[in-house]
């Protein structure tokens, strides 16, 4: 179905995603993935990290909300070192199954996937593993799943 005039301007701006420790996560989606920390935003009991990738054009506090991609990570404060929090579900196990990845894509998913082993990244399911010798699914810091795919993969 063609968009219509009144959803023309809309656009997948971000995803959130809670997370236990803000600097475990950080690191990772900066360092591992690549991403850049666009906007931080701190409140009493929360603060708010947004990622991105940036390719070419920054993004700025002002046309954050005009762009498509956006990784949120929500870290609510002191469950860092809290010693009887649990994590946070992440859609793949009960209790709480329902979500279930973010993706991303890269030009080499071979040199991308051995690059993260070397990193100590942990796998959810590597190259080799089933029927889908494509795609991997790495694990962030929360336990949230990653799918690792090449940007010329079609269905």
């Amino acid at each position: 179905m063609p968009r219509t005039a009144e959803t023309a301007s809309f656009k997948f701006n971000h995803t959130m995603l809670r997370v236990k420790d803000p600097q475990a996560s950080l690191k990772f989606y900066t360092e591992v993935l690549g991403m850049d920390l666009v906007a931080k935003n701190e409140f009493e009991t929360f603060t708010l990290y947004f990622l991105a990738f940036d390719h070419g054009t920054p993004t700025t506090p002002d046309n954050r909300f005009q762009r498509e991609g956006i990784l949120e990570l929500t870290h609510n404060h002191g469950t860092e070192s809290d010693p009887n929090f649990q994590g946070y579900a992440n859609g793949n196990s009960d209790p709480g199954r329902g979500f279930g990845h973010i993706a991303i894509t890269v030009d080499d998913v071979e040199a991308a996937c051995a690059r993260f082993e070397k990193l100590g990244v942990r796998f959810q399911k590597r190259l080799t593993d089933g029927k889908m010798k494509h795609i991997a699914f790495i694990l962030d810091p929360d336990g949230y799943w990653i799918e690792v795919l090449p940007g010329s993969y079609k269905l």
